[in-house]
């Protein structure tokens, strides 16, 4: 199984995820034009990919679904709820799947677990993906106001997360968004910042998690070197040694090959918990 994020951030978010010759995006963020070349820049034929899987109605997250699934014949897979918010995006010839934020759903050899998630949006979910044959599992979760129980418990498990780590306290009390913006990213119904992200990591750590992709960072009141400082620390300090990067805005993160990235870093990387 085989997972990146061709970009993440304010202005996009995409993440390809592949399992035994089935490829889906979760969230088309980009124009169409950037995501076939985001995913060339992988090696990727944007035909290859199966399906569109869009988490929430934000431009962020839907940008590219209706060109996407036009210029390719691919279907996209989203609530109601967000439908009926992002129908502009569509012209009526696309192939629109609707599924239940509550029941998993099948696409070639990759299950989708979605769940509810607490965000500003008409009908919030994150996913697990999760290999048919293989049994691996990958968590996405990049847009989250405060990790619920349920939350949590649906990505309890994984062998990859893909986990929002969006701002830093104090660069967003200092930056340029007025009180408003400040006060709604900083809600229970807004972004994790880099704190809450590590926080909740180590909540989510087990014996098999091999990597952490940080997403979503805030252009204006984040730095990658200050997640990776934030939330790398505390995952140190609980005893995990696994992979840990940050998703670019502009260029896809690694393809990375989970098993293979298991098979390097040798036994589990969790000691003291």
């Amino acid at each position: 199984m085989k997972v990146a994020m061709l970009g993440s951030g304010s202005r996009g978010n995409a993440t390809l995820v592949e399992a035994r010759g089935t490829r889906i995006l979760v969230d088309a963020g980009f124009s169409g034009r950037q995501l076939a070349g985001r995913l060339q820049a992988l090696g990727i034929h944007p035909e290859s990919i199966s399906a569109v899987i869009v988490t929430h109605e934000h431009g962020d997250h839907t940008r590219g679904a209706g060109v996407f699934a036009r210029r390719y014949g691919k279907p996209v897979h989203l609530t109601s709820a967000t439908l009926e918010a992002c129908r502009s995006l569509f012209r009526g010839e696309e192939q629109v799947e609707i599924y239940s934020p509550t029941r998993p759903f099948q696409i070639g050899g990759l299950r989708i677990h979605p769940f509810l998630t607490v965000h500003d949006a008409v009908d919030p979910v994150a996913v697990t993906v999760e290999g048919v044959e293989c049994g691996t599992r990958v968590g996405i979760a990049t847009d989250l106001g405060r990790p619920t129980a349920g939350i949590r418990h649906s990505l309890e498990g994984c062998d990859f997360l893909i986990l929002e780590s969006n701002h830093d306290e104090a660069l967003l009390r200092t930056g340029p968004y007025p009180p408003s913006v400040q006060a709604r990213i900083a809600s229970s119904h807004g972004h994790l910042s880099n704190h809450a992200a590590a926080r909740f990591a180590t909540e989510l750590l087990h014996p098999r998690l091999t990597g952490i992709l940080l997403a979503h960072l805030s252009a204006e009141c984040n730095h990658p070197d200050l997640a990776l400082e934030v939330v790398g620390g505390a995952l140190r300090k609980a005893g995990w040694a696994g992979w840990l990067q940050v998703a670019d805005q502009d260029e896809p993160s690694p393809l990375v090959d989970i098993p293979e990235l298991r098979r390097q870093a040798g036994p589990p990387q969790l000691t003291l918990l």
